[in-house]
């Protein structure tokens, strides 16, 4: 009986290989595939992605079938290599040694290495184009990997594993979100990667934290005679503003200017007129999520609400304006009495105001400074400081130097920043 070719042998090898190869790319892809991105092709009626996210909802039937696949392609070309090898160069011993050795480094770099390579730097392409020959496979493999499951159920599950549990998209969480977010920045608008950045923290934002300080509130004050009071309703920026009534701060109501300016050509403007005009003022826990005060605002068609503190002293005051650009950014003009952008000069210095609240000098600037105390600049330089504040005296909070320019009182009205060389750990205060 005549030997076959040479040929055969070697072909057979090949082809082996290849198989392996198969197998190889076909794990790494399927493993590596983006599941939201399959599972809006999925959405969109791909047949190849159905036919993807069909296999990888059974885990363990499709890393079962592949493995034993690779398995028995490994083992069948490293038998032909050897028998090459034997028709080649003879039973010799060297050829005995070596024959495992070739045939390793070519299942290595041909069946191996390269096609994972592959398989992971276009995962959803092999992925799609390899479904179905996967599918017809893992048919033909069935019977095998029904009976060597019988060995590997017992054994998984007592590790914890229940591998007859389908495989669901993983969920993300917040952080992730956000790291997906950042990663693909490059490919939407910088306007529209920071709002969706800001819906990430806006949950942990209160009212508080975004109001107007009470000192820096535009109101009107009924104590002040008739004619200043109309100089200011006439030059005032806003349009809803704050009644008070004495010095010690009570508020009787909210003006609306467009009621005094309908009412001008048939009524005389007077105080009494003016407090017949008032809406009842609506106040707001210092605490409140401005999520749920969005929502207040959108139902009950407010604009305006009044900070208290657990005292019920009033505090400051916030808008839907205020929430919307918390979320969305700053869009509309600034106040003209308003100091200008915050930003670091050329010797890596910035000057602001100390009423400035501290997140919106983190977010100018890049900073990190606390936000869970004092929500102002001038609050948190006298809480490190303990002391009352004076003018040339400098600190450290957190890795951030800054200088007292100006304080007035138990206050600090001007500060200048300087920009961050290495961060520090101790964040107590130090004078100069």
């Amino acid at each position: 009986m005549s030997e076959h070719p040479l040929w055969w042998e070697l072909a057979a090898l090949a082809a082996l290989l290849v198989l392996s190869a198969f197998f190889s790319i076909a794990e790494t892809a399927m493993m590596a595939v983006n599941r939201y991105r399959l599972s809006h092709l999925v959405s969109e009626g791909d047949r190849s992605a159905k036919r993807v996210a069909e296999l990888l909802s059974r885990t363990e039937r499709l890393l079962g079938g592949i493995l034993i696949g690779n398995t028995l392609a490994i083992a069948g070309a490293t038998t032909v290599a050897g028998f090459v090898a034997l028709r080649l160069f003879g039973e010799d011993r060297l050829v005995v040694f070596l024959s495992p050795i070739v045939v390793s480094f070519l299942i290595i770099v041909f069946s191996e290495i390269t096609p994972k390579v592959i398989g992971a730097t276009h995962p959803e392409r092999a992925a799609l184009l390899l479904s179905l020959p996967v599918k017809v496979t893992l048919r033909l493999l069935d019977p095998a990997a029904w009976f060597i499951n019988l060995f590997a159920r017992p054994i998984l599950r007592l590790a914890g594993i229940r591998p007859e549990a389908r495989s669901e998209t993983p969920k993300l969480s917040p952080e992730e979100i956000r790291t997906l977010v950042l990663e693909s920045s490059s490919f939407m608008p910088k306007k529209h990667l920071s709002i969706l950045l800001n819906l990430f923290d806006v949950g942990a934002v209160t009212v508080q934290d975004i109001m107007v300080p009470r000192a820096r509130i535009e109101s009107v004050k009924l104590d002040d005679d008739l004619e200043t009071i109309v100089r200011q309703l006439a030059t005032a920026y806003h349009t809803r503003l704050p009644v008070f009534r004495d010095a010690l701060g009570e508020v009787v109501g909210v003006l609306h200017l467009r009621k005094v300016i309908a009412a001008l050509p048939t009524r005389t403007l007077d105080k009494e007129t003016l407090e017949s005009m008032l809406a009842e003022p609506y106040y707001v826990p210092a605490g409140t999520p401005i999520l749920p005060q969005l929502q207040y605002f959108q139902e009950n068609r407010e604009n305006i609400a009044l900070v208290v503190d657990e005292y019920g002293e009033l505090m400051g005051l916030v808008t839907l304006e205020d929430i919307i650009e918390e979320i969305v950014g700053k869009f509309t003009t600034s106040v003209p009495s308003a100091a200008p952008a915050l930003s670091w000069d050329e010797d890596g210095s910035a000057a602001a105001e100390g009423t400035l609240p501290v997140r919106e000098v983190n977010r100018a600037l890049g900073l990190s400074l606390p936000t869970d105390g004092p929500k102002t600049l001038s609050g948190l330089i006298v809480e490190h400081l303990q002391d009352i504040p004076e003018a040339d005296v400098s600190i450290k909070i957190g890795n951030v130097p800054m200088e007292i320019v100006h304080a007035q009182g138990r206050t600090v009205k001007t500060v200048r920043l300087f920009r961050p060389v290495e961060p520090v750990e101790n964040t107590e205060p130090s004078e100069a």
